[in-house]
């Protein structure tokens, strides 16, 4: 990985997120909020998991389409309608992430909101990532 983890002393190690990180030199990706669904714009279901899970690989996708790798995402901005499914679903979620990004954890935001302008949608996430030149 290009990007250095910053973790400012005596500051506890974080759990499925890092407080800072310092981008490598390159080009700035900036993804729209990515919803679960497919590229016909078709969602699977209306549960958090699978929602979960496809948008995390649509962000993959266009990282990869971009030239970048999963390492190259910074920051995430997760936007989700349902508290509780989530908090039941960490467990899930994090094998999921795991799944698709693995170790990497990008500075990260999980922000619960009323609702979405995509139907069904139960969670959006918006990406920032840098691609080494």
């Amino acid at each position: 990985m290009n990007h250095e983890i910053i973790l400012p002393e005596g500051w506890l190690n974080p759990k499925g997120y890092s407080n800072g990180i310092l981008a490598a030199k390159g080009r700035t990706l900036f993804l729209a909020g990515q919803v679960g669904w497919s590229v016909e714009e078709k969602f699977a279901s209306d549960k958090l998991v699978p929602q979960f899970e496809q948008a995390l690989k649509n962000i993959v996708e266009i990282v990869k389409k971009a030239g970048g790798k999963t390492e190259d995402i910074c920051k995430m901005t997760c936007f989700c309608k349902d508290r509780e499914q989530y908090l039941a679903s960490r467990k899930e979620l994090g094998k999921i992430w795991r799944e698709i990004i693995g170790n990497h954890y990008p500075c990260m935001s999980m922000i619960f909101v009323v609702d979405l302008l995509d139907h069904p949608a139960l969670i959006e996430i918006e990406a920032t990532a840098v691609i080494p030149e």
